[in-house]
């Protein structure tokens, strides 16, 4: 819809010259559609029916650095850094290069899985059926599709779910939104805001301080 008005309000005021022709059409509100998100329990069970290391490598990536699934299946070899312990987004959506932190377990897990890979991929991390193509991201939502299946998990979350979830998990463990927004490569923190919703749900394991201060006492 607002793409829509946009699109009038362009043909009036620009190509008619007619100024500020619709000006104030209302526009309707955006409905806020919370991330589905996987609990760290669901997360295990999906990791543990992963059937090989390729695949176990993938979904790691995805979830151990918030990444979309264009991202994953476009990382290079060149961009992971063991020594800075990073990876290096490039390219990503809306053509911004980020960085973001390359976790030890994953570190340990991509070494597995190119240990066994006959060829060694020369260019792209996790190369097609084609010798220098990048895995499909169809193939890779397959994955996670399967894995949920196996893991006997029926909520309707996608392989995009596992960069929502790392999102959620972070804001959760005391994270900075903002830091959050820099791994997620957002352009505006309301996009990042969104995960705050997500987390209410966990208000019922959070204290007050008041609860907090007269822990050790039973009567007041």
């Amino acid at each position: 819809m607002h793409s829509r008005i946009n699109a009038i309000k362009f043909y009036f005021e620009q190509v008619l010259g007619r100024e500020k022709f619709f000006w104030e059409i209302p526009r309707p509100k955006k409905h806020l559609q919370i991330p589905k998100v996987l609990s760290e329990a669901e997360l295990r069970k999906l990791f543990a029916a992963l059937q090989n290391n390729k695949h176990k490598a993938i979904l790691f990536t995805a979830y151990s650095a918030g990444l979309r699934v264009s991202e994953v299946v476009g990382l290079q070899i060149k961009h992971i850094d063991s020594n800075r312990m990073q990876i290096f987004v490039e390219k990503s959506k809306g053509k911004k290069d980020r960085v973001v932190m390359l976790s030890p377990l994953l570190l340990d897990v991509l070494r597995a899985y190119l240990k066994e890979c006959v060829p060694r991929p020369s260019t792209f991390l996790f190369e097609g059926y084609t010798a220098n193509t990048p895995y499909s991201a169809k193939s890779a939502q397959r994955i996670f599709q399967m894995a949920r299946q196996r893991a006997g998990i029926n909520k309707a979350v996608s392989f995009h779910s596992l960069r929502h979830s790392f999102a959620t998990h972070l804001l959760e463990k005391g994270v900075a939104i903002h830091f959050i927004q820099d791994l997620l490569g957002h352009f505006s923190i309301k996009t990042t805001a969104r995960y705050l919703h997500v987390t209410k749900e966990k208000l019922v394991n959070i204290l007050s301080p008041l609860d907090d201060l007269w822990k050790d006492q039973r009567e007041i």
